[in-house]
């Protein structure tokens, strides 16, 4: 904690405390009931609040597109690579999750970020190598939830205006207002200071990620008793519907879309971060956390993803909410919609958090005297005699980092699939590579062990997927260009 927080804990805890925040400022918190070991205010996470954290990240709107990516792959490898990469997820964020300490893992030395885990266990170039690939995934992703909840806000629109102007209109509407006040949005949000004051924010996007994906499994349940029967092949979509070229492109991107939705390696250790201190240790807890999270969003990939194929076969929507898969009833889809926007307010906030601190903290370092980078001014709040702690350079590049994230959205509506790039670049450092290597480092794996050799094989298998998937996601970009317009994209 800087200098800053140990004085405002001065002013907050008079008296009794006042020995506390003596032996915080001296490095003495053991058994502290204001500090942790590391002299910063008590963690209060727990396993639940780490569940959260973690669905709110990976749950995202992208469930309602797996129903289009089983779709290319049929009903045999759909399922079978969703169970595959929930257990590669699975195993390799508890790889990490035994990297936040260095040493034992109740009392070694804290790394608070994905890039302290690094750098404590591999250090040199991978460190820089990391930490571009880390902050450009968060920036890719930030992109991509704007332009994600424009649409939904958008497709509540559109469902209001073919409910009364008939399904064959096209109500055609331009998504660039509704990025601007879902950027609006996240300027405010984005001013709540750190990871571990936005656990509200995470579990209400959670509930909300289990609103809308129980909403798209009803409407395809109820799909497939209308069609009389389940929809789709062995194979997925067939040769003769589509290229034999584009059924290649169609695979790979479908490949790539299922191993990426399961992702959240890059934010685990700040999640990790969040969690009380020892008993029990914070690796054996994140590792709880991770079984939970991990089976409910395998439980609602494989129920939304394979109804979505059965309700529609080889014709299913890229997003069974905002394709029009469904019309009616309408006001069910504006709930859903709504929904998607509040989850994904949540888990931009996230996302964000990571490289919202990693640069406020390079900043402090660099001009530590500076008053508007490290004042905090206290604003008084209604009720209570509260107060929010208001620090200048936290709302400026916040906000700054907000426009500038929305400004891109607008101008490359298309960025799914630059983003599905950036995830495809990011997938195997982030995923497998840093959390194998960092582990082997920390537990002293023995070249050429058969541990060693099947970590190994691991990741030589996941870089493979990536390769495959960046290609695919490039030709989908190429594909975009030919019709790009900036500022002009209607749906």
């Amino acid at each position: 904690m800087g200098e800053n927080g140990v004085v405002a804990s001065k002013l907050c805890y008079p008296a009794a405390a006042a020995m506390e925040v003596v032996a915080a400022e001296l490095g003495h918190t053991a058994g502290s009931k204001l500090y942790d070991d590391d002299g910063r205010l008590k963690r209060t996470g727990t396993m639940w609040t780490a569940s959260a954290h973690i669905i709110t990240a990976v749950i995202g709107s992208g469930v309602l597109s797996l129903g289009w990516a089983i779709a290319q792959l049929g009903w045999v490898a759909g399922p079978a690579v969703m169970l595959l990469f929930s257990f590669v997820t699975y195993y390799t964020s508890a790889l990490l999750a035994d990297c936040y300490r260095s040493g034992d893992e109740s009392t070694g030395k804290r790394n608070y970020t994905y890039m302290d885990a690094v750098n404590a266990n591999l250090s040199g170039i991978k460190v820089q190598v990391c930490g571009f690939l880390q902050y450009a995934n968060i920036v890719g992703v930030a992109i991509g939830y704007t332009i994600a909840a424009s649409i939904s806000m958008l497709a509540i629109k559109r469902a209001n205006c073919f409910h009364v102007e008939g399904h064959g209109d096209p109500c055609n509407i331009s998504s660039t207002p509704y990025m601007i006040i879902f950027g609006v949005a996240e300027i405010f949000f984005s001013q709540i200071p750190d990871f571990d004051q936005i656990s509200w924010l995470s579990i209400l996007a959670a509930v909300m990620s289990f609103t809308y994906s129980t909403i798209g499994l009803g409407l395809g349940v109820v799909q497939v008793v209308a069609n009389g029967g389940v929809k789709g092949s062995l194979t997925g979509i067939s040769i003769g519907v589509v290229t034999p070229m584009d059924k290649v492109w169609r695979s790979l991107q479908a490949f790539g879309d299922i191993a990426f939705a399961y992702s959240y390696s890059l934010i685990l250790i700040e999640i990790q971060d969040t969690i009380r201190a020892p008993p029990p240790s914070e690796s054996r807890v994140m590792r709880r956390a991770t079984v939970v999270s991990v089976a409910v969003t395998t439980l609602f990939y494989m129920l939304c993803g394979c109804t979505g194929y059965a309700a529609f076969g080889d014709a299913a929507p890229g997003n069974l909410l905002t394709g029009f898969g469904f019309y009616e009833p309408f006001w069910l889809l504006d709930v859903a919609n709504a929904a998607i926007v509040v989850h994904l307010v949540g888990a931009y906030q996230v996302y964000c958090q990571p490289l919202f601190a990693f640069v406020e903290k390079w900043a402090q370092q660099r001009w530590p005297k500076s008053w508007y980078i490290t004042k905090d001014i206290d604003v008084p709040l209604s009720g209570g005699g509260r107060s929010y702690k208001l620090n200048l350079f936290r709302l400026t590049w916040r906000s700054a980092f907000v426009v500038a994230t929305t400004v891109v959205s607008m101008l490359l509506p298309f960025f799914n699939d630059v983003v599905g790039f950036l995830g495809a670049v990011g997938f195997w450092p982030l995923t497998v590579y840093f959390p194998v290597e960092m582990y082997i480092v920390q537990k002293r794996i023995a070249r050429w062990s058969t541990r060693w050799v099947c970590l190994q094989l691991l990741s030589l298998a996941c870089l493979a997927i990536t390769v495959a998937s960046a290609a695919g996601s490039i030709a989908g970009i190429l594909s975009d260009l030919k019709v790009y317009k900036p500022f002009a994209t209607t749906y």
